[in-house]
C-alpha cells in the first residue's frame, strides 16, 4: 500500500530534517536545515548578510536620546533629528547626515500592524513628537529648578554623587519614556511585525525568486534573505561582532540589544539570548534551504521571546519603583527613574506579538489604560502607590509565562 502523505520534522541541536513521500513513486525527498555556528551566510564566497539601514537607525536613535540631555537644544533641532532628511546637517556624524534613513519614518510603520491602521500609526508618532515638545517646553526651562509635585525640574538621587533626573510636572523622565518606547515602536515593531511577517518575506515574487536564487538587483542576496537580515539588524546592528553578537549582548546599544542582555543576566531567564539568536540563525538557514515552514517556526519563537523581553522589563521597573516608594526614606529620583523606564516598556507592549497570531499581547487601548493607572493621579508618579504598581505588574505578568517575583528581581 502506498503512503499518501508523510511529513516529519526532527529538530536536534539546530538541525531540522524534513521528509516527504510522493504518492506516485514513494521517492523520499529529504531537506536538511542546519544552523551555522555563527550568523554567516555566503553566496559564491560573498556575504549575503546586510542590515546597514538598521545600524544607521540605531545610531540615529542614540543621538536623538542624547539630545534630550542638552537643555540648550530646541524642538526644531530634535524634530529634525527624529525626522531626518537625506543630506540635512542634523547629526555630528557625516555618514548619518548623508543617509536617507530616518527614525520617525519607521516608527509604528510595520506592514502587519499599521499599513491598515493609519490612525494608530499617526497617534503613536504624535506621542513621540509630544515627548520632544514637552522636554523642550517644560523640562528645559526648569533645568535648575528642584522638581516637586506639579512642577518640572531636577531631582537628585541619594548620595553626594547621585545622578540628576530631569522630570516633567508628573515626575516622568521624558528621555526615558522616549527611549524605552522606541524599543517597541521602532525595533520591536519593525522586527516582529514587519520583516519577520509573511506579508514582507513572501511579498510579490519573493518565494519564486528565493527558490531559484534570483538575487536583488546588484546585490548578492535574495530579497527574502535581506528582509530576514533586516529584522536581525534591529537587534544586533550595532554589535561589535554581528555574526556572533551574544559575546557582547547588552553592551552594544541602548535599545533592544541592551535589554536582551539585562534579561539574560537574570538567572530566571538565562538562555533567552541564545534562544533568540539560534532562532534567527536557523530561520535564515531555512530560507537558504527554501524551507519556509521551518523559517516561520523560527519567526514564531523570536516573536514570543522578544515580547517576553518587553514584558519582563516592564514588570522589573515597576517592581523597582515599588521597592523605592516603600523605603522608609523615599529616594524620589531613583523611584521616578525606574518608573519612567517602566512607562516606556509598558508603552512598548502594544508592539509585541503573540506566537502564531497577528495581535499584540496588549492592544493600544489596553496599554493606554495601564499608563492611565500609572500616571492617573493629579501629579502622576508623585501620587502613585505601591499597591497600584503591584496590580499593574500582575496584570502584565498574567499574559506571559513568568511571575512578578521572577521578573522583579
Amino acid at each position: 500500500m502506498k503512503i499518501k502523505s508523510l511529513f516529519k520534522i526532527v529538530c536536534i541541536s539546530g538541525t531540522v530534517i524534513l521528509g516527504s513521500c510522493s504518492s506516485d513513486d514513494d521517492a523520499i525527498t529529504v531537506v536538511q536545515v542546519e544552523a551555522p555556528a555563527t550568523y554567516v551566510f555566503e553566496r559564491e564566497g560573498e556575504s549575503t548578510v546586510s542590515f546597514s539601514g538598521q545600524t544607521t537607525r540605531i545610531a540615529m536613535a542614540e543621538a536623538i536620546v542624547n539630545e534630550f540631555k542638552d537643555n540648550a537644544s530646541t524642538e526644531t533641532i530634535i524634530d529634525a533629528m527624529f525626522d531626518h532628511q537625506e543630506n540635512a546637517n542634523d547629526f555630528d556624524d557625516a555618514d548619518l547626515n548623508s543617509s536617507d534613513k530616518s527614525v520617525r519614518s519607521k516608527t509604528a510603520a510595520s506592514v502587519d500592524y499599521f499599513s491598515a491602521n493609519t490612525v494608530n500609526a499617526a497617534a503613536i508618532k504624535a506621542d513621540f513628537d509630544g515627548w520632544i515638545k514637552s522636554q523642550v517646553d517644560d523640562v528645559f526651562p526648569n533645568w535648575e529648578i528642584t522638581a516637586t509635585a506639579g512642577t518640572p525640574g531636577v531631582i537628585q538621587e541619594g548620595g553626594a554623587n547621585g545622578s540628576n533626573r530631569y522630570v516633567n510636572a508628573k515626575g516622568l523622565e521624558l528621555n526615558q519614556a522616549f527611549a524605552k518606547s522606541l524599543i517597541g515602536g521602532l525595533m520591536t515593531d519593525q522586527a516582529l511585525n514587519n520583516y519577520l511577517g509573511t506579508a514582507v518575506l513572501d511579498e510579490a515574487d519573493n518565494i519564486v525568486n528565493n527558490d531559484n536564487e534570483v538575487v536583488a538587483d546588484g546585490k548578492p542576496y535574495t530579497t527574502m534573505e535581506h528582509k530576514w537580515d533586516e529584522a536581525y539588524g534591529y537587534l544586533y546592528g550595532a554589535s561589535v561582532d554581528p555574526a556572533n553578537p551574544n559575546a557582547t549582548i547588552g553592551a552594544d546599544d541602548s535599545f533592544l540589544n541592551k535589554y536582551i542582555g539585562r534579561v539574560e543576566g537574570d538567572t530566571d531567564f538565562e538562555g533567552i539570548a541564545n534562544d533568540i539568536y539560534n532562532a534567527f540563525k536557523l530561520g535564515r538557514a531555512a530560507i537558504v534551504a527554501k524551507n519556509y515552514t521551518v523559517r516561520d517556526q523560527q519567526a514564531t519563537i523570536i516573536r514570543e521571546k522578544i515580547s517576553q523581553i518587553i514584558a519582563i522589563r516592564a514588570v522589573y521597573y515597576l517592581q523597582q519603583g515599588k521597592t523605592a516608594l516603600e523605603a522608609s526614606t523615599i529616594d524620589y529620583a531613583s523611584a521616578f527613574h525606574d518608573l519612567s523606564e517602566g512607562y516606556g516598556f509598558i508603552y512598548s507592549l502594544q508592539f509585541t506579538r503573540r506566537p502564531d497570531s497577528n495581535t499584540p499581547y496588549f492592544t493600544r487601548t489596553e496599554v493606554q489604560d495601564l499608563i492611565d493607572d500609572l500616571m492617573g493621579g493629579t501629579n502622576g508618579f508623585w501620587d502613585v502607590t505601591p499597591a497600584t504598581l503591584e496590580t499593574l505588574s500582575e496584570t502584565i505578568a498574567s499574559k506571559f509565562d513568568f511571575t512578578v517575583a521572577q521578573a522583579g528581581s
